[in-house]
Parts: structure tokens; C-alpha cells; sequence
């Protein structure tokens, strides 16, 4: 309750109130309250059909994914019940589809929960009504834990990646190989390992590593994927620390299951013992030319890496659309296994963006 002739709730600093003003703010509130309190059903009703004639993506994503796929998996983790009287667990798949949202819109724990607490869409999403509990961010983090310990990420990605296939969306076409630089808090000086530093050495993430690109460093991770011509929906994925060079986790992503056996990606991917690999496999390399030193490419190599580009580009369109639609420009969770989790997450959840819009356009 705020009180004339005071000026701070707490830590918060206010300005001095006069008594009129008080009078003021309390006959606001008390309106407020009384508008709440009267909002109908049918209120509630119409603000939610407001929005799903604004072609509410969460609502889509509702429509065309059964979300009891991920069911059976999520129960591995579900915490064991507590004493009688206690208030019951909260679902897996409530928590889940929480850090589908908090992917989609790149939110910290503490912004997710109130962002639940104060969004229709979300609530409609999680299946949540107004007066129904929320999680809050240590049941997030707690269960974001368990998902890591358990290495449970990998089985998700790969349990929706059948999912795909059992409704029509097989991989075909051949297969785009690349990798994007997934950037961590830079650790500065060399990493403490002296007995009284621990706090220190928690904020240091000791798995990632440095790497250049284009004469500019970067520190962190690097997401290697595979996607599909025809639908670009990720199908492989693996994640090593950035210093690890492109063309060494390509048998990592290479899938097996793509229907056509074009594989295309860049240059940094080209060598002698990679054409002879991927002949020997049955594949047909549409991997770019490389230029080296004394040796520029010749006329129909340029033409061919022009042709490929157009189609290789393709790969740049996901890792666009997880930088600029999902905000994924940095991960702030440390070690290599918390890290992973979150772009094993990241690239799920654009294939769950990019499996609602193959729907759409069906």
C-alpha cells in the first residue's frame, strides 16, 4: 500500500505522492479490479477469436502437431510424486511445449513465466486457464536439467523426425550439408583452476573453443545439420565446440534415409578423400569447387558452384530464420551438454515451425 509522505516500496524509488494522487490511483485500481472481475466468458471468447483471425502460429502449431508423440519420452523425466496433500506434478508435455515458447521467442525462464502469466495465446497453447497454476522459473530450469542429464534432447529431435515420416514428409531430394557458429559469453583470460575459484570457474564454460571465419573470431559452439531438398526440414544434426572444421562431423549428418543421393554444401567441405568417400557410398557430390593458391577455377567449374549455389542456399534459409524469427544469435546456458540441448531444441522447434507451414501451403 503506498502511503503519503514515503517514496520507496522496498528497494523501488518512487516519487513523493500527494494525497490527491493516491486518491486517484487507488479509484484506478479499484476500476480496474471491478473490470476484471466482470470480464465474461464470452469476452475471454472473443479476444481469443481476435486472435486466431491474426493467424495465431501457436494455435496453428496446436492444430497439426499431437503433441502425445513426445509423450512416451517425457516420462522418463516426469519427478516422482511427493507426499500426500502436496500439489501434484505438472505434466511433461505442459513443460515441454513451455521451451517450445521460450525457443520460439528466445525467453529466459523468469521472462517465460510471466510471459504465460500475462499472454492469452500462451495460455491457449499450454492449455492453461486464468486461474489455472503456471509454472515458475526453478520448475522450468529444474525440468530443462532433467532433459540434459537425461540427454533426452537428441530422442525428441529424433521421435519428431518419425513423426515427419509418418505423416508424408519423408526425406527426399537429396540432402544440404552445413554448419552456423553458435556463440557463448566469451571467457576472458585463462580459465581458473585454483582451488578457491569455483564460483569463478561455474561461469566459465571450459567446452567451448575459438574459431575464425572471415578474419573475424568466435567463441562457442557450432550446429552441423543435414536438411532435405524438397521439404528443408533439418533431419541430422550434431553439435561440436567451433573449432572443429565443417567437413569433420559430415558422416555425423549425412542421412542415410534422404531418398536421392545428391549431396551438395560448400567448398569447405571438398577434398579428394571426401569425393572418393561419398562415390563409394552410392552418393553424387554436388559440392562446391574450391580454388586454391596458383590454381583459380576454370570457367565450367564456376559454372557448376553458380548452379549449386542456388540450391545449397537453401541451408541458409534455416540457420536465417533461427537467427532473425527465433532471436537464436547467442546461448547463455554453459557446458557443452546445456548447450547442445538448447540448439538440439532450436532445431526442432524450426522443424515444428517449418512442419506447421508445409501444412498450411499443402
Amino acid at each position: 500500500m503506498l502511503s503519503a509522505g514515503k517514496n520507496s516500496i522496498g528497494h523501488l524509488e518512487y516519487p513523493p505522492f500527494k494525497s490527491d494522487d493516491l486518491l486517484k490511483y487507488a479509484s484506478r485500481l479499484i476500476r480496474w479490479k471491478t473490470t476484471v472481475s466482470q470480464l465474461s466468458l464470452y469476452d475471454l471468447s472473443d479476444r481469443l477469436d481476435e486472435l486466431s483471425a491474426k493467424n495465431d502460429p501457436l494455435e496453428q502449431l496446436n492444430e497439426v502437431i499431437d503433441w502425445r508423440c513426445f509423450a512416451k519420452l517425457l516420462k522418463q523425466i516426469r519427478p516422482k510424486a511427493g507426499s500426500k496433500g502436496g500439489r501434484p506434478s505438472y505434466d511433461g508435455i505442459l513443460l515441454f511445449k513451455m521451451l517450445v515458447i521460450a525457443s520460439l521467442y528466445n525467453l529466459s525462464d523468469e521472462q517465460l513465466e510471466y510471459q504465460v502469466k500475462d499472454r492469452l495465446s500462451f495460455m491457449r497453447f499450454l492449455g492453461l486457464g486464468l486461474n489455472d497454476r503456471v509454472p515458475d522459473a526453478t520448475t522450468i530450469w529444474l525440468f530443462r536439467e532433467r532433459l540434459v542429464n537425461k540427454g533426452l534432447m537428441d530422442k525428441l529431435f529424433t521421435r519428431f523426425s518419425r513423426y515427419l515420416e509418418e505423416s508424408g514428409y519423408a526425406a527426399s531430394g537429396g540432402q544440404i550439408i552445413d554448419a552456423s557458429i553458435v556463440e557463448v559469453p566469451k571467457r576472458r583470460g585463462k580459465l581458473e583452476e585454483e582451488e578457491g575459484s569455483l564460483p569463478r570457474r561455474r561461469q566459465q564454460d571450459a567446452d567451448a573453443k575459438w574459431t575464425k571465419k572471415h578474419g573475424k573470431s568466435y567463441f562457442g559452439y557450432k550446429n552441423h545439420i543435414s536438411i532435405d531438398k524438397k521439404n528443408k526440414l533439418i533431419r541430422k544434426a550434431h553439435v561440436t565446440d567451433a573449432s572443429v572444421h565443417d567437413s569433420q562431423a559430415m558422416d555425423q549428418v549425412l542421412d542415410a534415409d534422404n531418398e536421392g543421393m545428391d549431396v551438395w554444401a560448400d567448398s569447405a567441405y571438398r577434398s579428394e578423400e571426401t569425393e572418393q568417400w561419398l562415390s563409394e557410398q552410392g552418393y553424387r557430390s554436388r559440392i562446391h569447387h574450391r580454388a586454391y593458391r596458383n590454381r583459380p577455377l576454370k570457367a565450367r567449374q564456376q559454372q557448376q558452384n553458380n548452379t549449386r549455389s542456388k540450391v545449397r542456399a537453401r541451408v541458409e534459409h534455416v540457420f536465417g530464420h533461427q537467427v532473425t524469427a527465433m532471436s537464436s544469435t547467442i546461448i547463455r546456458n554453459i557446458g557443452k551438454q546445456r548447450v547442445a540441448t538448447r540448439i538440439m531444441l532450436n532445431n526442432l522447434v524450426y522443424n515444428l515451425s517449418r512442419y506447421r507451414y508445409l501444412i498450411s501451403v499443402a
